[in-house]
């Protein structure tokens, strides 16, 4: 009797599942660990917008307007909208607070936002729902009515 060394279409067919499971699982897992990373991205990018806020508050006593779209504090008398290139010092000084604005961001700060001048608020949407900074960052910045997925910071 002449035995055949080699696999059975079985044993193949469990191999191959295997492997797709495994892969499968693996590319699920690199898609979450990219939004992760984007959103991430996103609150540092609010955490250094705060300071630079922060800074111009030290100079002019009062934060740039904002109106959830655009940050108002840029030109030469501080009353133009800052572009994505970022928060220019309001009248002749040379300040430059920061160099590149976030993009997707929420801004809001002055009368017209229902805010007054000692204080802003900064929303950004994050990807992942379950991200655990949510509830504590909107906790932090109360009166304010806030989605699930809003990140907030806001002035101390």
């Amino acid at each position: 009797m002449k035995k055949n060394k080699g696999f059975t279409l079985i044993e193949l067919l469990v191999v191959i599942s295997i492997i797709g499971t495994l892969v499968g699982l693996i590319v699920n897992n690199m898609a979450s660990a990219r939004t992760r990373a984007r959103d991430s991205k996103r609150k540092s990018s609010l955490t250094q917008l705060k300071t630079a806020l922060r800074l111009y508050y030290n100079d002019y006593q009062t934060y740039p307007v904002g109106n959830g779209v655009y940050v108002y504090g840029c030109g030469t008398d501080g009353d133009e909208a800052c572009t994505a290139e970022g928060l220019f010092s309001a009248g002749t000084g040379p300040n430059i607070y920061m160099k590149q604005l976030p993009a997707n961001i929420n801004y809001q700060s002055g009368p017209g936002a229902g805010i007054d001048s000692d204080s802003f608020i900064l929303k950004v949407t994050l990807e992942n729902t379950s991200d655990a900074d949510i509830l504590p960052s909107q906790a932090q910045c109360p009166g304010g009515v806030y989605s699930a997925t809003e990140f907030i910071v806001c002035a101390d």
